[in-house]
């Protein structure tokens, strides 16, 4: 029996929501290799950093090494899935990058570029007390221990009050509290702070963090109009965060904008095309307009790229029944 477009849209949809996933059993532990570089804002090698890769769904197990002369490392081990990078160096502010680790693929190096504490605050090499608060405050936050960090880093603060990367990473442990209001204030005053020194922060990388974190923050509040607003700024003037693309595509689908979604969707994917995530919100939002064969190239890429996901399995039933 043919089924005309519109109700085999409307069944696909029902069958999205009914159906059941799967979670693969895994320890987050595997036998993949993930390999990166720490630069200062010059593009110069920063040795002797430390790197701590610690798993997102798997919170107590991580990975630690140190960068060598020319600011390489190298870590294996590591299982398919979320991994959070996290970097310190004495003298410059901690850093960290999400990336989605493939265990049997090729994956990208993760460069992380560390900006030196600001010359202003007069921390030198021989301040080993304040350089060992920043490395414990980046421990803590790494271990989820949030209210630990946020005070190591207050005491920071305290001495250095113009470390403007030390208030976002406060900002951070304030949103995995879900204490967002409290969040938004640092992340505020990181804004505040550049605003005398440059009017147009667009291109100022700490801004872009800054508007990332407020733009997160509205996103749980469910302010998608205010989310939008400080995401769209960042990708219209820095495009290179595929979470932040794919956030902003998950903001338009669920007002149901789904031209809009997929244009962001799509940047998501051309920022990272190893991440399977946009790909499946492609096949959805593919499918909410009716185009099956984009639906299906979308979907059939998502499979292929993130085989452990739980969502396969919804993708697998949902382009079996467009072959009907």
């Amino acid at each position: 029996m043919k089924i005309n477009n519109g109700c085999k849209a409307i069944l696909i949809i029902l069958l999205l929501f009914s159906t059941v996933n799967f979670v693969l059993a895994q320890s987050g532990r595997g036998k993949g290799r993930l390999k990166g570089e720490v630069l200062d804002e010059n593009g110069n090698p920063i040795e002797n950093a430390k790197i701590v890769i610690t798993s997102i769904k798997y919170q107590d197990l991580s990975f630690e090494t140190i960068s060598n002369i020319k600011g390489k490392w190298a870590l294996i081990g590591l299982g398919s899935g979320m991994w959070r990078v996290s970097v310190t160096a004495e003298g410059y502010s901690p850093a960290y990058k999400d990336t989605d680790f493939k265990q049997l693929k090729k994956n990208p190096e993760i460069i992380i570029a560390l900006k030196k504490i600001e010359q202003t605050a007069y921390l030198t090499s021989q301040d080993r007390s304040s350089l060992d608060l920043l490395d414990q405050g980046n421990k803590f936050f790494t271990e989820k221990k949030y209210d630990e960090a946020i005070s190591t880093f207050e005491q920071f603060l305290e001495k250095y009050p113009e470390s403007s990367q030390v208030h976002i990473n406060i900002g951070n442990c304030y949103i995995q509290k879900n204490e967002l209001d409290n969040a938004l204030q640092e992340f505020n005053k990181v804004l505040e702070g550049i605003k005398p020194e440059k009017e147009d922060s667009r291109g100022n990388e700490i801004a872009a963090k800054a508007m990332a974190g407020i733009g997160e923050v509205y996103l749980l509040k469910g302010d998608f109009e205010k989310a939008q607003k400080y995401i769209k700024e960042i990708l219209d003037n820095k495009p290179t965060d595929e979470h932040l693309a794919y956030n902003m595509g998950e903001i338009y689908f669920s007002n149901n904008k789904i031209d809009d979604a997929i244009h962001y969707y799509e940047l998501s994917k051309q920022i990272n095309p190893e991440w399977g995530n946009p790909y499946l919100k492609l096949g959805y939002a593919y499918l909410n307009k009716g185009n099956f064969e984009k639906a299906k190239e979308n979907l059939r890429k998502f499979i292929e790229i993130d085989p452990d996901s739980p969502d396969v399995k919804t993708a697998q039933n949902m382009l079996q029944y467009l072959k009907k």
